[in-house]
Order: structure tokens, then C-alpha cells, then sequence
């Protein structure tokens, strides 16, 4: 009788979706085949964006991650599974960790920022403050707005217009409103991390060149859990999208670690 391959749970940030993921799915499902035999991928959109866009977002992380775990026991998805998730999405999976651990194999963290581990103007850089508001409130036709929120968060794409006319697509097929921007924004600056390591084994992802959140916040965060950390030189925040392979390359490499070490304890 064959082994069920393990679940993964992908989860994105402020206003993004399961389509922002571009090709990493793909890249990720392929890397686990060859190092692991495979694995099933389940893209949860947070309430308010993508397929539930017509949501009104949470405005406490707590309840992102209620509304979640509902989302998954809906699907028929039962645990443990794996977590990856990057920006709010990673906050959201830091918060399922400590209050759910059970229900949860490790989580994958990348280009985040918790309170207490780093000041505010390191979690999100003063200068973008201004341009994601100005953003969500322009008038901006959605090509221009969404290629300055592509300028924001990647470093390395090279094949950029490719990628801009999928997010107009998307923007017009699940438009998220201001209001759910604003909620989501508020979920960020609220939330505040337990400072105790959660009980399920974390990986910390960062990009050195991330224009919108400072990578030091992952560094606080790995010395305050012991956590492992990764760092891409180059990449931005948008790290699936500007280098997937390394990101799965990672997961692959801590993966092993894990089993090395489980093999070790048993």
C-alpha cells in the first residue's frame, strides 16, 4: 500500500492570491517529486482575495486563521500538513503554529515580520507606507497600479510583461477591494507573535534586496526561535517569484535536515 504524499498549504500576502504564485507552484511540486515522491499542493486565498475576494477580510490575524482552518475542513484536507507562506501569509502561519501545532508538519516562513522581534520601521520600510495607500486609493488603471506593485516586490523577473498581463488578469477577475486592503493592513500592524518558538519545526526564508520589508526582521525572528534561516542576496520581496527554484531547493534541503535529524532522536 502506497504512502499519502504529505500536503502542503500555500499561502499569500496583503492583497495577493493564489495566482500571484506564478510558475512556483509547478517548480515546487517538481523539486518534491524528485527528493521526496511527492507531495499534494492545496493554494488557500485569504478572505478577501482571489476566489474570495466578494469576503470581507478579518481584521486580527486570529481570525485569518479561523477562517482558514475552515477553508481546509471544507476541502477535506485533514492534518498535519505543511505550511508555506510568505508576508501577512507567513504571519498568519506563525500564529496557526502556536495555536494549532497538532494540525501542522512545519511551516515555512518567508520575507516576514513580527512584533516583538523588530521595530515598525523595519517591518514595513517607511517609504512604502505612503505608496501602498496612495495605491489602493489612485485612480490608477490596473496595468499602471499593478506594475508598480511588480516594480515593489521583485528584483530578478525576466520576463515581466509576461507576468504584469497575468496580474491584470487576475486583478480583473478577482478585484479586491480598498476596504479588504485596508483590513488586511490592519491585521499586520496588529498582530503581535508569541516570543516562544512554536512547537512545530519552522524555516525562515528573506531576501537581502526586499524593497518592502526589511530582512533583519527575518534574522530577529530566527535567533528569537532558533529557527533556520536562508538568505537570497538578490532576490525581492516577492522571493517565489523571483527565484522558485531556490525556494525550493531550500525547503527540499530542510526537509532532509529533518529527517536526518528525527533519525537521529528515534
Amino acid at each position: 500500500m502506497s504512502a499519502v504524499p504529505p500536503t502542503w498549504v500555500l499561502l499569500r500576502g496583503l492583497s495577493r492570491e493564489s495566482g500571484h504564485w506564478g510558475r512556483f507552484p509547478q517548480e515546487l511540486q517538481a523539486v518534491l517529486e524528485a527528493a521526496h515522491g511527492g507531495a499534494r499542493l492545496v493554494m488557500l486565498d485569504l478572505p478577501g482575495n482571489g476566489s474570495r475576494y466578494r469576503e470581507t477580510s478579518p481584521t486580527q490575524v486570529p481570525a485569518l486563521v479561523d477562517r482558514c482552518r475552515e477553508e481546509l475542513a471544507h476541502l477535506g484536507v485533514t492534518g498535519p500538513v505543511h505550511l508555506l507562506a510568505m508576508s501577512l501569509g507567513a504571519m498568519v502561519a506563525a500564529d496557526w503554529a502556536r495555536r494549532y501545532p497538532s494540525e501542522l508538519a512545519g511551516a515555512v516562513l518567508i520575507n516576514t515580520s513580527l512584533r516583538p522581534f523588530s521595530p515598525f520601521y523595519r517591518r514595513l520600510l517607511p517609504m512604502n507606507y505612503m505608496t501602498l495607500m496612495l495605491l489602493s486609493l489612485s485612480k490608477l488603471g490596473a496595468r499602471q497600479r499593478e506594475s508598480r506593485v511588480l516594480a515593489m516586490t521583485t528584483r530578478l523577473l525576466p520576463d515581466r510583461d509576461a507576468v504584469l498581463d497575468a496580474w491584470v488578469a487576475i486583478h480583473q477577475r478577482h478585484p479586491v477591494r480598498v476596504l479588504n486592503i485596508v483590513r488586511q493592513l490592519m491585521a499586520a500592524v496588529r498582530y503581535r507573535a508569541s516570543a516562544a518558538r512554536p512547537g512545530v519545526p519552522v524555516l525562515l526564508l528573506c531576501s537581502q534586496a526586499d524593497g518592502l520589508v526589511d530582512w533583519r526582521c527575518s534574522q530577529a525572528i530566527s535567533r528569537a526561535w532558533g529557527a533556520p534561516l536562508r538568505l537570497h542576496t538578490k532576490a525581492g520581496h516577492d522571493l517565489p517569484l523571483d527565484d522558485g527554484p531556490w525556494v525550493a531547493r531550500a525547503v527540499v534541503e530542510w526537509l532532509r535536515g529533518l529527517s536526518a535529524w528525527t533519525g537521529l532522536s528515534a
